[in-house]
């Protein structure tokens, strides 16, 4: 092991975190810094996935705007809306967890944490709601549905497919940072993240805050254009 490596250990040691160096790094730093790099690798590949889908969305939207429009203004706006206030919160606490972490404040971090994932629940309650708003409706992906009978435009089953695939795309990426940040937590409560590993739960921030980012984009093509 390097001096570098050893003082590093040493501090973990005087902090009482359960920190180790892998060995193949250098240094805590260093390893913090490849995990940040893995991370936005793999952010990347999740744009370039929604980026597909979002061009596909603007595609069919440029053929058929008359009911994209339409369809835009029977969706649920409020919930749409009301969930986009939820997923900004949320950010907000996560990126003041990782703030009070870094400062050593590993109490005030968890509570931060187990706030944004309370409303993350809350975000996929919400979904769950406008979803069945909309079964009750008849609109069904694919096109299935008595909506679609007294709706038949072309291009309003286009839409429907669209929503509920990139809207449940979305809540598959939200139920899996549910995942991470709740690792995270226990982890941070049980002491084996804290100051000196802070960079753990900034590479989970980072992943919450894609999917943020990605809602963000969501909410005016399907609520608000």
């Amino acid at each position: 092991m390097t001096a570098g490596a050893q003082l590093a250990a040493d501090e973990v040691s005087s902090q009482g975190e359960v920190e180790e160096l892998e060995g193949h790094f250098e240094s805590l730093e260093q390893q913090a810094q490849a995990a940040r790099l893995g991370m936005w690798v793999f952010l990347a590949t999740e744009v370039l996935l929604f980026g597909a889908a979002f061009a596909l969305f603007i595609s069919y939207q440029v053929h058929y705007p008359g009911a994209f429009r339409q369809s835009i203004e029977h969706n649920a706006k409020v919930l749409g809306t009301v969930n986009t206030g939820v997923l900004l919160t949320s950010s907000t606490l996560v990126a003041g967890a990782v703030h009070a972490l870094r400062g050593g404040n590993r109490r005030w971090s968890s509570w931060l944490l187990a706030g944004t994932i309370g409303l993350a629940f809350v975000f996929l309650g919400i979904k769950a709601t406008e979803y069945a708003k909309h079964f009750a409706e008849g609109i069904y992906p694919g096109g299935a549905g008595h909506f679609f009978v007294e709706h038949h435009e072309r291009g309003t089953a286009e839409f429907w497919t669209l929503y509920y695939l990139m809207t449940g795309l979305h809540a598959v990426h939200v139920t899996i940072g549910i995942g991470v940040l709740g690792v995270l937590l226990v982890k941070i409560v049980r002491g084996r993240i804290g100051k000196l590993s802070a960079h753990k739960l900034e590479v989970g921030a980072i992943y919450w805050h894609l999917v943020d980012v990605i809602w963000i984009f969501l909410w005016p093509l399907f609520y608000l254009a």
